[in-house]
């Protein structure tokens, strides 16, 4: 395999928007430019992905406000997706509702029990424009609800409630980059 077949091999590593930054908690505006500056934002967000070991990258993550995210993440039956979404619409959330463990890279080393849909549906196009729509069960389309909520200005901290929303900010106010807010 060629390095450019690979997602993220030409892509550089970004830095990460933690929790704190306004930038979270902003709605992403709609890709309308296709091109070239588009290819390389969903391989920065590839490259920096896999770097800090994730399963899925708004690209409000790496500071940039649009409606784009990319993921690698398998679902319950350990089937692995791979792809990536501009101007997502979450067209489907439903199932069961499950409490599970969820973490974030823009809150780093933290997770919090979250209720999330075992079924959702995302529709989109590529970076070349052609229209997709992407199926989702089990943990895939926790990672689905979950990306697509970063592009509407919504971190899953937003999410927990109740004495898990108090444990996870405490949590944060004692991490490095969360006590400097």
């Amino acid at each position: 395999m060629r390095n450019g077949s690979i997602p993220g091999a030409r892509g550089r590593v970004r830095p990460l928007t933690l929790l704190g930054d306004p930038a979270l908690h902003t709605p992403c505006a709609d890709v309308t430019d296709f091109g070239p500056e588009l290819a390389a934002l969903v391989e920065d967000l590839f490259a920096t992905m896999y770097a800090a070991n994730g399963v899925g990258l708004a690209a409000n993550q790496v500071g940039e406000p649009l409606r784009v995210f990319v993921y690698d993440c398998p679902d319950d039956e350990d089937v692995r997706h791979l792809g990536h979404v501009v101007n997502p619409r979450l067209v489907e959330a439903d199932g069961v509702v499950l409490r599970g463990p969820e973490g974030c890279l823009s809150l780093p080393g933290l997770e919090a029990g979250t209720e999330r849909y075992d079924h959702a549906v995302v529709e989109g196009f590529t970076m070349t424009g052609d229209p997709i729509t992407i199926h989702g069960t089990g943990w895939f389309a926790r990672c689905l609800q979950h990306e697509c909520d970063h592009l509407e200005g919504t971190v899953y901290a937003d999410r927990v409630t109740g004495w898990r929303h108090r444990r996870l900010m405490r949590q944060v106010a004692r991490t490095s980059w969360g006590s400097q807010g």
